[in-house]
């Protein structure tokens, strides 16, 4: 294991390090964004400047919450943010809604009158909340020119919080690619298939199925791969009893379990997945969907990643992944 320090304040913790070769492909890979604009900017940033070939974002890109900033009649801003009711003035807005940004929620400028039109209407604010989701998401795809080299691609795919109002604003800018459902050719022996959707949770979110129709969907997916030894697995939920997929244990009111002092974890990630990764035997597997499990492990051949989250915290966590033929030489951990 290495650790050290860079010049942008990314910690970097290796699993697997060798020289890199000229011609190795390199990944960087990252998931659970939920909105945060600053770990959308610092993927980017560290996308640069690794020089990776891919750049891959594997599913809830999207932020929860939307927080209304009302102009009210006597000039200043009202807002409700983080269990308490700030008053700012005009020229402290931009700096309010970075900070609301940061965390992953979506500020909205309005007045009052739009204000009580939204506080009677929840149809009212569900399409103002998918305007501003759409509108960011595209804002965020708009920066990869700037900060990205023409030669590194971009891959998303949505994942289960991803509302389906936003597929358009990835299917349709010319900076991503979407990976759902599609074969992605990575390089010359090795192709990813990518699945946004997850098995049940408590929450109840826009993309999740029975394991059964899970694994339905993923087989679908699969029988596109050509190579399937080489492939990547770019699926959203974690496999089943991975350590890359325990959870809090939730009460009947989606309350911790505590017990002894400590937090009941327990496994919730993928049958399904899991299945297809003892069968197939793939390359490799980015995971993702449960923040707190970030690791690595392997399954058989394939070796498994979560990167986790801490999106609320602005941090990136992130993969960095290095490999030549049927080879990884570099399997690294990043934070920053």
């Amino acid at each position: 294991m290495e650790n050290g320090t860079n010049r942008e304040g990314m910690i970097l913790v290796s699993f697997l390090f060798k020289r890199r070769k000229e011609a190795e492909t390199r990944i960087l890979f990252v998931t659970d964004m939920h909105g945060s604009e600053g770990v959308w900017r610092k993927f980017l940033n560290a996308s640069a400047m690794l020089k990776v070939d891919w750049a891959i974002c594997g599913g809830d890109l999207t932020g929860k919450m939307l927080v209304p900033i009302v102009k009210r009649k006597d000039g200043k801003y009202s807002y409700y943010h983080l269990k308490k009711t700030h008053v700012v003035e005009e020229s402290e807005i931009e700096k309010a809604m970075k900070e609301i940004r940061g965390i992953g929620y979506y500020p909205y400028l309005t007045d009052e009158d739009e204000y009580e039109e939204m506080v009677k209407d929840p149809k009212k604010v569900e399409e103002v909340f998918q305007e501003v989701m759409a509108s960011t998401l595209k804002k965020w795809f708009d920066l990869i020119p700037e900060k990205l080299p023409e030669s590194t691609r971009v891959v998303v795919c949505p994942g289960n919080d991803d509302r389906p109002v936003i597929d358009e604003v990835v299917n349709s800018h010319k900076h991503v690619i979407n990976g759902e459902g599609k074969i992605v050719e990575i390089d010359d022996s090795h192709e990813m298939v990518s699945c946004g959707w997850v098995n049940p949770s408590p929450w109840k979110t826009s993309r999740e199925e029975e394991e059964d129709k899970l694994e339905e969907r993923l087989e679908k997916y699969i029988s596109q791969v050509k190579n399937v030894e080489n492939a990547i697995f770019n699926f959203h939920a974690p496999p089943y009893q991975s350590k890359l997929d325990e959870a809090p244990l939730l009460d009947k009111d989606l309350n911790p379990v505590i017990q002894s002092g400590r937090v009941i974890m327990v496994p919730v990630g993928s049958k399904a997945v899991r299945k297809m990764i003892e069968k197939y035997q793939p390359f490799l597997g980015l995971h993702g969907h449960i923040h707190e499990s970030a690791g690595c492990m392997k399954i058989g051949k394939t070796y498994c990643v979560n990167p986790g989250s801490e999106y609320a915290e602005g941090i990136l966590r992130a993969f960095l992944i290095e490999f030549k033929g049927n080879k990884i030489s570099k399997l690294q951990r990043i934070e920053g």
